[in-house]
């Protein structure tokens, strides 16, 4: 061990509960309905092209912002959805996935003392990456059992310090969507203020029943002091290739890029060219939402009639279930009870808050072929019904 003093920058992070969930199942061969990640591969098109552009030689740094050609094609998908004018030279960034997009936006923003409002249930990246930056999480709690915000108790979280606002719609782990009025809320209450807005639209595509999909884009004055970050990842089942963006208005953007060239510098080229290519036909993401929510359907009818009680799943590819009727434990305790003697591994809800919770309530992974679901599915029915 070093004789030198040494103190943590991050002394109350532990590892993820994505991690601690999975290990568990694997140790008890349970089924792993935790982490978000599907089990099926990327398009047979994109992997193609990816190998293509391997085997043509594109394999060396791609430029710092990302490739021009995928950066236009990015620009040009969020112009069709949103009416709205995107420069790709200046106001978008290619990313190692999601995850990087938001900690480059944050450190670009948060300074020591600055507060940030998170809205919890939160993903857990957010807190890790505002501490590390001298932040102050200010959280604001969603509550049981539809998870909406009251504007009126959320205006009482920003003081004359709060510096970044974050949110995630479509929202994990709780299903829920921004709806208009949401964003307009928002910018009813940051007009006039220096405060930023940082937005995670990872799970953009998958918005099921006939809803819509409202971004920071489709609202230019939160545009102006905001970031959008999405994943290619979440929405081509290629979470391991780690490729996502950021759009930010080209101020910001300049300073975004200061960051990211110095935390990656460049992303995976050839599956940029891959991404380019697959990225021109304009109907590439027309199917997405109906294959999500053709499996949360599935698994909804597997587990009918079983006392594990569905939430309204608005969107991503996560569902919630109320499991009161089966035990008043905590969360994690019959988190860690279904997966070690059940053999369904889920998550529970109360990992993604910063205060105690006793809602109840555990998420679960959907996005799983179908012999997959079907098993956990007959493995709940047997032991719990």
């Amino acid at each position: 061990m070093p004789t030198t003093n040494f103190t943590s920058k991050l002394p109350n992070t532990g590892t993820s509960i994505f991690s601690v969930m999975s290990a568990l199942a694997k140790e008890h061969r349970a089924i792993n309905l935790s982490q978000g990640f599907p089990n099926y591969d990327p398009p047979a098109e994109l992997r193609q092209l990816v190998n293509s552009h391997l085997e043509s030689g594109h394999n060396q740094y791609a430029p710092m912002p990302g490739l021009p050609e995928l950066r236009k094609v990015i620009a040009a998908k969020h112009e069709r959805s949103s009416g709205n004018s995107i420069n790709p030279e200046t106001e978008i960034t290619i990313t190692s996935g999601a995850t990087q997009a938001i900690f480059c936006a944050i450190t670009t923003v948060v300074r020591p003392g600055d507060e940030v409002i998170l809205i919890e249930p939160a993903y857990d990246s957010y807190r890790p990456v505002v501490e590390l930056s001298g932040g102050k999480v200010v959280a604001y709690q969603l509550t049981y059992s539809d998870y909406q915000i009251d504007w009126e108790a959320f205006a009482k979280r920003l003081t004359d310090r709060t510096r970044l606002i974050i949110l995630n719609t479509p929202h994990n782990p709780t299903g829920t969507i921004w709806q208009k009025k949401d964003w307009e809320q928002l910018e009813q209450l940051v007009a006039g203020t220096d405060i930023f807005v940082l937005s995670d639209e990872v799970y953009e595509q998958l918005v099921y029943d006939g809803q819509r999909h409202y971004s920071l884009l489709d609202f230019p004055a939160l545009f102006k002091r905001g970031f959008a970050t999405y994943s290619f990842g979440k929405t081509f089942h290629s979470t391991g290739w780690k490729v996502g963006y950021c759009l930010a208005p080209d101020y910001l953007m300049k300073e975004f890029r200061k960051i990211h060239q110095f935390n990656v510098f460049s992303v995976n080229t050839p599956v940029q060219y891959a991404l380019a290519d697959y990225l021109k036909n304009p109907d590439t993401y027309g199917n997405l939402s109906s294959f999500y929510q053709q499996k949360r359907d599935f698994l909804l009818q597997r587990l009918e009639g079983l006392p594990l009680q569905p939430l309204p799943c608005a969107g991503t590819y996560f569902q919630l279930f109320d499991y009161r009727q089966i035990s008043n434990a905590p969360d994690l305790e019959f988190a860690s009870w279904l997966t070690t003697e059940i053999g369904v591994a889920v998550i529970p809800v109360s990992a993604f808050r910063s205060v105690e919770s006793d809602e109840r309530v555990v998420r679960i992974c959907f996005a799983k072929t179908e012999e997959v679901l079907t098993a956990a599915a007959e493995v709940l029915r047997e032991r719990l019904s």
